[in-house]
């Protein structure tokens, strides 16, 4: 609780339940003492200062220093009640959001795909005629679309779920499948967004993985054309850790498993 600030710790407090305060508690601090890492401990967990844009979206405010000159950094949180997830990168916009692979929906799932996907997901979803695969397959493109929308820093409301359609696409030119996020496979994601979009859809990668084999994750992240590799995959780095107990390098483990787009070596 010492490494936060006042309002954060209000913002804490504000919640009656202790587990609700607990995951709170972890998640600043998770962000803090990740984004600390790139700063070559120039700087404490209690120290950072965060602002807001218009939609919400956290981001770091440095101060201005002597003698030394602030990393680029970017960085995105999710979290559902058994996980938190802190991503971070060197300058590029990025956007990240997990969920549980059991996750439940309140309506049936084509009936809540219809409400918030585009015509086109809503398609794939219809051809998959096993509840359990239409079920997985709905949350990996929600996944996917969370974190678009998390990397224009928009938010749902501002960016529409509807506005835009995930496709997976076979590195090799072939069709779009109808079942796109089941392994083994090649596979690259194409984003396709409605004219009230277009100014915000720059280019853009994806990553779709599993993590602690519970759950699903999805990385959208902000092209950096400096940055040239074979086949177009983000390289990611992955640590489990509670913060001040436990920090372990589990990239290259059962613990992340690449599902498309990614790369842990």
């Amino acid at each position: 609780m010492e490494q936060l600030s006042l309002d954060e710790k209000e913002n804490i407090y504000h919640f009656n339940d202790d587990k609700l305060q607990k995951h709170a508690l972890l998640t600043r601090t998770l962000v803090r003492t990740t984004l600390v890492r790139y700063t070559s401990s120039q700087l404490s967990p209690k120290s950072l200062e965060f602002k807001k844009n218009e939609f919400g979206k956290p981001e770091l405010l440095w101060a201005k220093e002597k003698n030394w000159e602030p990393p680029s950094l970017q960085f995105n949180i999710s979290h559902t009640p058994s996980l938190i997830a802190c991503a971070v990168t060197s300058g590029a916009v990025i956007g990240i959001d997990i969920e549980e692979k059991q996750r439940k929906t309140r309506n049936n799932t084509l009936s809540f795909a219809r409400r918030y996907f585009s015509p086109a997901e809503v398609q794939i979803l219809e051809a998959l005629t096993d509840p359990d695969v239409q079920q997985q397959e709905f949350i990996k493109l929600w996944t996917m679309k969370e974190a678009y929308v998390k990397a224009l820093g928009r938010g749902f409301w501002a960016a529409p779920f509807r506005d835009f359609t995930i496709r997976f696409r076979a590195t090799e030119g072939l069709q779009s499948s109808s079942q796109p996020c089941s392994p083994p496979y090649t596979l690259e994601t194409v984003l396709e967004t409605s004219s009230s979009l277009d100014k915000f859809a720059r280019s853009w990668r994806f990553a779709l993985f599993e993590l602690a084999n519970t759950h699903y994750g999805a990385i959208c992240m902000e092209r950096e054309d400096h940055v040239k590799d074979e086949q177009g995959l983000i390289r990611l780095k992955a640590w489990k850790t509670i913060p001040f107990l436990e920090d372990k390098f589990v990239s290259g483990t059962d613990a992340v498993i690449p599902i498309s787009g990614l790369t842990t070596s």
